[in-house]
């Protein structure tokens, strides 16, 4: 059994190849600490008994924050991040005998603050949500945000965290940087200065701690957007992973060892990375073709980067097969570790039951797509078809629209 095999991660041996990914709950108190539904969500991550949960969106400043109920670690609130990995330690050593290894994915949420903060305007994105000009983050701007991530690295290594996560995904910040090809100064243009501001920052984090704090990096390796609207993507919408393996290539060599493979962007077209049986919109393509997409660009950036440790994505949508498919996954090296997103808000049981034999489908995420509407919605977040304080939520909101 693949899955359930060792690994090594940097300087740990992890006991398996479960990772919980990060999934933002917007359940978190105003002050950015974890709320009692943000800390009972986590608790039942601890009980998966995934080799490593990785936390949810945190954001490095006020300003760079989704929405008012967004992860953020403060001095004042560190101490309760300290407590809730304490207790999710002790409660994973006690029902398997490790505890996971925990990552705290950094970001600034750029486009989607709740006052957007740009890196340029762009015509695909704000066809039905214009952002005047003036919304366009300065060059200063970026030169300081170095600071504001190592300064959140440094909480969260305070409070007991593995590692933290430079997230450079999903049309945030500095993944929509990487296509400001029609930006000026300093952070546009160019190849070089496109990256710039991810790279100054995963460097700075990188280089302020020691080698056995992790510092790893969800990317979107292509949002699956044509040029010179989206990153990784020809002109004719074809997935181009040219630039994208020059940045992994000189992240590598700053440092960076541990990859959480991701593409598309949820907020314009979430069938790519999270397909889906029924939601919000009608997907433009079948969901077979979204998930091949996926392992087709793991294997490539696998097989191109074969010292870096992979976590594969996208996969909940194969419910009946999921366990069956990553094995398969791990077994042909597309990826090194498996995330599961959704599954684990829906089936929080989903590894325990299969490595006992009972595993059982009819409780996995249907990939209804509930939870992301929740989130749209200024809702608290969470599977709304298993578990019934959601299910009451979702309710709520659907009445609020009637």
């Amino acid at each position: 059994m693949c899955i359930d095999s060792n690994i090594k991660v940097e300087n740990r041996i992890l006991p398996n190849r479960i990772v919980v990914q990060p999934m933002e709950g917007c359940d978190c108190l105003e002050n950015g600490s974890p709320s009692e539904v943000t800390a009972a969500k986590y608790m039942r991550f601890a009980t998966i008994g995934a080799a490593v949960i990785w936390f949810e969106a945190c954001a490095v400043c006020s300003e760079g924050r989704a929405n008012p109920h967004q992860m953020q670690i403060t001095e004042d609130n560190l101490e309760v991040f300290r407590s809730l990995l304490h207790d999710m330690r002790e409660t994973s050593l006690q029902k398997f005998g490790y505890a996971p290894l925990m990552l705290l994915q950094l970001t600034h949420s750029g486009r989607q603050s709740i006052h957007p903060i740009i890196a340029y305007n762009n015509a695909l994105y704000e066809k039905t949500r214009p952002v005047p000009r003036d919304s366009i983050v300065s060059d200063e701007y970026l030169d300081n945000l170095p600071e504001a991530f190592v300064s959140a690295a440094q909480r969260a290594f305070r409070a007991g965290f593995d590692g933290v996560d430079v997230k450079c995904c999903h049309g945030y910040l500095f993944q929509e940087l990487l296509s400001a090809y029609t930006r000026e100064g300093r952070y546009g243009g160019s190849f070089e200065n496109r990256i710039r501001a991810f790279v100054n920052c995963y460097r700075a984090v990188r280089r302020a701690f020691p080698a056995n704090f992790i510092v790893a990096s969800r990317i979107g390796f292509s949002d699956v957007i044509p040029k010179p609207y989206g990153f990784g993507t020809t002109e004719e919408g074809i997935i181009d992973l040219t630039e994208a393996k020059l940045l992994l290539k000189i992240l590598h060599e700053s440092g960076l060892n541990f990859v959480n493979v991701t593409i598309g962007n949820p907020y314009y077209n979430p069938h790519v990375n999270r397909p889906f049986r029924v939601g919000m919109y009608r997907a433009s393509e079948n969901p077979a073709v979204s998930l091949q997409r996926f392992i087709d660009v793991e294997r490539e950036l696998k097989k191109s980067f074969p010292d870096i440790c992979f976590v594969g994505s996208g996969m909940s949508y194969y419910r009946e097969n999921l366990m069956e498919k990553a094995e398969e996954l791990i077994a042909e090296g597309v990826c090194d570790l498996v995330g599961f997103g959704r599954e684990c808000i829906a089936y929080p049981q989903f590894y325990e039951d299969y490595l006992s034999g009972k595993y059982d489908s009819s409780k996995s995420c249907v990939a209804c797509s509930k939870c992301t509407i929740l989130m749209r919605n200024n809702r608290v977040s969470g599977c709304a078809t298993f578990n019934e304080y959601y299910k009451n939520i979702y309710r709520e909101a659907l009445a609020c629209k009637k």
